[in-house]
């Protein structure tokens, strides 16, 4: 009987516990429950962004090794566009290169071809790339902001626990439990927030650097093969292997 009632007894303490997170939300009152709900939405859409990124970023990647593997096997760049998947940054280079070299012969005042070309190129690569860096500012402003706000709820707290000591005239421990768990709460809650948002930020911003790079130089491929007329293009495949110096005969001299 007695382990029975025990047993029963330490849910419905555990139930009872007045210093949980709901609880310290319902002494916070307004602005406790204002400050959990920014953060709360700050994190969902830190996530959000985060997994969208990588999707897009990925799908970029896998776009550049199709690019090396077929594209400048190509017997010119319509053909290789046409392999390209629609609405791919890649594919978005090539058509704006066809497009400013078809252009450039509708020009009446004199402009270098490579100038134009490379004008053409430049703008839209930056276009895809600021559409790779599209979000990130929302993850460093959560980065920079969620402590802070967080801070807030936690001078709120302590300014709670303050007037609850002036107004029982001693600090006894159940008066400024429930402030001051209030308080460190929403520290927690906005360092919560705040660090996945900075990691999200630091390694988007890496691969979105790495893609960079290879746009670049598919970009300068591009161009290279623009003004040539085809007749300068990476090599698609593997290099072959220099051929060694044939051997001396053994009674020749040196």
């Amino acid at each position: 009987m007695f382990t029975q009632i025990s047993a029963a007894a330490a849910p419905a303490a555990a139930a009872a516990n007045p210093y949980g997170l709901w609880e310290a939300l319902e002494q916070g009152g307004v602005i406790a429950w204002s400050v959990f709900i920014i953060l709360v939405g700050m994190s969902i859409g830190s996530f959000f962004i985060l997994f969208s990124k990588l999707i897009e970023q990925q799908k970029v990647i896998s776009q550049s090794k199709k690019v090396r593997q077929t594209f400048w096997r190509s017997a010119s760049l319509k053909e290789g566009s046409a392999k390209l998947e629609k609405n791919s940054a890649y594919k978005q280079l090539v058509d704006d290169g066809i497009t400013a070299q078809e252009h450039h012969a509708k020009l009446t005042d004199p402009v270098e071809a490579h100038d134009w070309l490379h004008a053409s190129l430049g703008r839209s690569e930056a276009a895809i790339n600021s559409k790779l860096n599209g979000g990130l500012a929302f993850l460093a402003t959560v980065g920079a902001t969620s402590p802070f706000i967080g801070l807030f709820g936690t001078v709120i707290g302590i300014y709670r626990a303050l007037i609850k000591i002036g107004a029982s005239g001693q600090a006894s421990i159940d008066a400024v439990a429930g402030p001051v768990g209030e308080a460190l709460i929403m520290t927690a809650l906005g360092l919560v927030v705040a660090v996945p948002a900075v990691l999200a930020y630091n390694w988007l911003q890496r691969r979105n650097k790495g893609i960079a790079e290879d746009l670049s130089g598919f970009n300068n491929d591009l161009l290279g093969y623009l003004v040539s007329g085809g007749a300068v293009r990476p090599v698609s495949g593997p290099v072959a292997p220099a051929a060694k110096p044939a051997a001396a005969p053994a009674g020749a001299k040196a």
